[in-house]
């Protein structure tokens, strides 16, 4: 099947006849990997497929809006990413009445997931990049996994391309000390 060029989604959700196929074809090429994107954040599978799903609704009703300034690209991973952030928020102020942090829980449910096919390395990996907080969690699991550019996560993420290379350089040096100790 043929995968559309963002300007050409574009082009087909500018014609108001041919808007459900544009989003057809804006999801055909970015759920998986805003899927995997979500799936880093969150561990949970059922959790990720809520996100994506919400993902796509705001991407749907704030397309009308996207003035073009950035990447179709970027601008998806930024509302994928700002809708972990606020399901994580939500998910710990739902769970004040546990002891354990979020990413405890994160640790956990990654255990128990069903769906995580990983060895005992990649197991021991993903505890170490659970140990992180959030924002470097993020910005390491797309720097290391998706070997994305730091200038995009820049866009991605609304912060300067030095505070990202410091945030994944600590980052990294955690997750290699977690490695090392445990």
């Amino acid at each position: 099947m043929q995968h559309y060029s963002d300007e050409e989604i574009l082009a087909l959700y500018r014609e108001e006849s041919s808007r459900n196929m544009a989003l057809h074809h804006l999801i055909q090429k970015y759920q998986q990997k805003l899927y995997w994107h979500i799936r880093k954040i969150l561990i949970s599978h059922d959790d990720t497929d809520d996100v994506l799903q919400n993902t796509f609704i705001k991407v749907w009703k704030g397309l009308v809006g996207f003035k073009e300034e950035s990447q179709l690209f970027t601008w998806l991973y930024r509302i994928a990413t700002n809708e972990s952030l606020t399901f994580l928020k939500q998910k710990a102020r739902a769970n004040t009445t546990s002891i354990h942090p979020i990413e405890y829980q994160l640790s956990k449910s990654l255990e128990s997931d069903t769906f995580f096919s990983g060895n005992e390395i990649q197991l021991k990996l993903q505890q170490a990049i659970l140990t992180l907080p959030e924002k470097q969690r993020i910005v390491f699991n797309m720097r290391y996994y998706e070997e994305m550019p730091y200038e995009q996560m820049s866009e991605v993420l609304e912060t300067s391309v030095g505070a990202l290379k410091a945030s994944y350089h600590i980052a990294a040096k955690k997750v290699e000390e977690f490695l090392v100790t445990n």
